[in-house]
């Protein structure tokens, strides 16, 4: 398959992930199953089987920024380092959406982040971090 095509799929598949965590935030199977489970596992297999067949390939490694720029001059394993990202901030903005749920942090707090974890990951949840503290200050003085 042509990487430019299997990068769009796993990015659109994502990205179905991230609509359901904005619109559909209190439907268990959407957090839970979905954007939660099914689509980072599914992105997992995708990244396992790029990795598996083009890991014999590489040049550089994880020693230096030298060395994984080297690594990732190779478009597969590039292509399964988009992957990673994809699938692993997904996964954290399912969580960011559960735990909201459970710490009653209002979905309107939790937008912005899952905006930021798409975009920047660790910015987003830091973000989260910081709006589920303010969520549970509100919660106590009934202002959400």
């Amino acid at each position: 398959m042509n990487l430019e095509i299997l990068f769009s799929i796993c990015s659109s598949v994502s990205m179905i992930g991230w609509v359901l965590l904005v619109f559909f935030p209190t439907k268990r199977w959407s957090s839970t199953m979905v954007a939660g489970r099914v689509i980072p596992l599914l992105l997992a297999l995708i990244y396992l089987f790029l990795i598996a067949g083009h890991w014999g390939e590489r040049t550089g490694g994880f020693g230096s920024l030298n060395e994984v720029a080297k690594l990732f001059s190779n478009p597969f394993l590039l292509l399964a380092g988009w992957i990673h990202y994809l699938a692993f901030d997904l996964f954290i903005g399912a969580w960011e959406v559960r735990d909201a749920m459970e710490n009653e942090v209002p979905h309107w707090l939790v937008v912005p982040c899952l905006v930021l974890t798409f975009l920047f990951g660790p910015i987003g949840l830091v973000s989260y971090f910081v709006v589920r503290k303010i969520g549970k200050r509100l919660k106590r003085y009934n202002l959400n």
